[in-house]
């Protein structure tokens, strides 16, 4: 056990730089805490036969569900909004369809973030799912305030062409449909 903590020791750097790349500034350190954490859990760790592999690929795994879980934090987020603004608006709808909207439109949301360049998708989920400020962004990772606006307006450019688009081919695809039944 004690040399595969050495390999963790010497690799934990290298272990906080590739889970950055995944995760907010203000994560990083809990989720290379987390993968020693699975490290010492492991019942037989001679049986870990390339523990570099294992301890990054725990990391990556850890990052990703950190990741996930923020995203299901904005999903409740856009629903709730969702459902305030209709009872607000005294509006009878369909809860099925509307939720299912909802749903399918944050799915192309999601998508159209998951396609941004990775430095714009940084610098955007920092600072509309984290809500940093720019001046925060432009310090944890590092860039100029004016990079960290040109990031951002870059992803709301390219998150809204990409939603229009899905409007477009879902508009068209119930058109077909409408006139198919017809």
């Amino acid at each position: 056990m004690d040399d595969i903590r050495e390999v963790f020791l010497s690799i934990r750097l290298g272990i906080a730089r590739a889970v950055s790349k995944i995760v907010p500034p203000h994560e990083v350190e809990d989720i290379v805490q987390e993968t020693y954490v699975r490290l010492c859990q492991v019942g037989a760790p001679e049986q870990i036969h390339h523990p570099k592999s294992y301890l990054y690929r725990t990391a990556r795994n850890l990052a990703l569900d950190s990741l996930k879980r923020a995203e299901n934090r904005v999903t409740e987020q856009w629903n709730e909004e969702a459902e305030n603004s209709l009872s607000m608006a005294g509006m009878e709808a369909d809860e099925t369809f509307e939720q299912a909207a909802s749903s399918e439109e944050f799915g192309h949301f999601c998508e159209a973030v998951r396609r941004l360049p990775v430095q714009a998708r940084r610098v955007f989920v920092l600072k509309k799912v984290y809500g940093y400020s720019q001046r925060e962004i432009a310090s944890e990772l590092g860039l100029a305030e004016s990079t960290v606006e040109k990031h951002v307006a870059l992803a709301v450019r390219r998150c809204a062409a990409f939603m229009r688009a899905q409007a477009g081919r879902e508009t068209t695809l119930s058109d077909q449909a409408e006139a198919r039944s017809e």
